[in-house]
């Protein structure tokens, strides 16, 4: 007579099962799986089966029978009446871990690294903190000389590429706010100090995608900046590109600032953030 299989015995057996590497079968069902969650995450009201079916491209009892599997772990829910497929509690679960968890300076860093390399000048990280604009990282420039900033030092968000970089994602009445709370000091005679001139600046840079500072903060210097934005489409943080002007003329400074931009959507995205539609 056969013993029966003890618990530890079961648990070895389940423990060995799941180190078993995932068939193809398996794997394509997970693949399945998760674009079936993206579509539905990027629907507000929800899909009816048969137009979820036909995005993805799967037969509808495929994509029935899948849905099924997810509705039994919560990743997704049918409003029976209407019968509309949604994201469930689960989904938002995990999504809502994945933003607690979210560290912008650890998750910023390899960019920073690549865009000091790319560029050759210094990259930094600033976030928008009381009416001022805080250094919280900093790659620096391998050349002997390159711009410094102090790590919780903070910039005028009116004369500086990160400031003006995160002003323009704000409101005009955001805007007007802070201008009427703190002024706009002058630094340098590039400085800008009257809110007609700011508000005109901030739209060049809305529609060119990125701020520059022509050495309005610190003669001899000049910057390139890009915001990254959250979920909301909100400011989360900015990035920027600084040097010597002699190493960063009109001409690099404008390549510069691409580089920059497309670095700053790079992170928004894989961060879950939201681009703004640029002006045009």
């Amino acid at each position: 007579m056969d013993a029966k299989p003890t618990r530890s015995t079961r648990r070895k057996e389940a423990v060995s099962k799941a180190d078993q590497p995932a068939s193809a079968g398996q794997v394509q069902s997970l693949i399945r799986g998760l674009t079936l969650l993206e579509h539905l995450a990027g629907s507000d009201h929800g899909l009816l089966l048969t137009d979820l079916a036909q995005r993805v491209g799967l037969a509808a009892s495929t994509t029935h029978r899948l849905l099924g599997t997810l509705e039994q772990l919560q990743f997704v829910r049918q409003d029976r009446e209407l019968g509309l497929w949604s994201i469930g509690v689960k989904a938002f679960t995990v999504g809502a871990a994945f933003r607690g968890a979210r560290n912008v300076v650890n998750f910023a860093r390899p960019y920073l690294l690549r865009l000091r390399d790319e560029s050759g000048e210094t990259a930094n990280l600033a976030l928008l903190d009381d009416d001022a604009a805080v250094f919280i990282a900093q790659v620096e420039s391998r050349e002997m000389m390159r711009m410094l900033a102090r790590i919780g030092g903070r910039g005028p968000l009116h004369a500086s590429g990160v400031g003006k970089a995160l002003l323009a994602a704000l409101s005009e009445a955001e805007v007007d706010a802070i201008v009427r709370r703190r002024g706009l000091a002058k630094y340098t005679p590039s400085t800008i100090d009257q809110p007609e001139r700011l508000r005109i600046e901030l739209d060049e840079t809305r529609r060119r995608g990125f701020s520059i500072d022509w050495e309005e903060h610190a003669v001899g210097l000049h910057c390139v900046a890009a915001t990254i934005h959250d979920e909301f489409g909100a400011p989360l943080a900015a990035i920027s590109v600084s040097g010597p002007k002699v190493r960063l003329p009109a001409e690099r400074l404008i390549e510069a600032g691409l580089l920059v931009a497309r670095t700053a959507a790079e992170i928004t995205r894989a961060l879950g953030g939201v681009l703004p539609q640029r002006p045009e």
